[in-house]
């Protein structure tokens, strides 16, 4: 029986990632990501999950911080996203598809860096799907 106050213990050899570690890669991919995007402060924010502006900054300057799980899942949908752009466009190719406007339904006109942009997560991981589709 496990105590309530204590979590189960990883599988044997291994060890799990403390939440730091989680969040100093993940936020160190994310700004760099965004700078080759040309990504603003402000949609940076909106795709993080909208954090206020001075945790949004601390962020940013240290690369580092504490991240709830919506977080980490939005920043496991933007990696994924950005390796699979990486292997269907080659360089200005990435921000010509996030920027431009997509005739198929799911973005019905609008781009998907729009349709990332309206905040939901869901919109991140429809993205993502979207993406592994087309690497077949």
């Amino acid at each position: 029986m496990l105590s309530p106050t204590r979590a189960p213990s990883p599988p044997h050899g291994s060890s799990p990632i403390p939440d730091e570690a989680l969040a100093s890669a993940g936020l160190t991919a994310f700004f760099s990501i965004a700078e080759q995007w040309g990504l603003t402060s402000e949609q940076q924010r909106l795709l993080l999950g909208s954090p206020p502006r001075s945790t949004f900054f601390e962020w940013k300057r240290r690369k580092s911080g504490r991240l709830s799980r919506d977080t980490l899942d939005r920043l496991s949908y933007l990696l994924g996203i950005y390796k699979a752009l990486q292997i269907l466009f080659s360089g200005e190719n990435v921000r010509n598809w996030l920027r431009n406007s997509n005739r198929d339904p799911l973005f019905n006109g609008r781009s998907p860096l729009d349709h990332m942009l309206g905040g939901e997560l869901v919109a991140l991981a429809e993205v993502r799907r979207y993406l592994d589709w087309a690497r077949g």
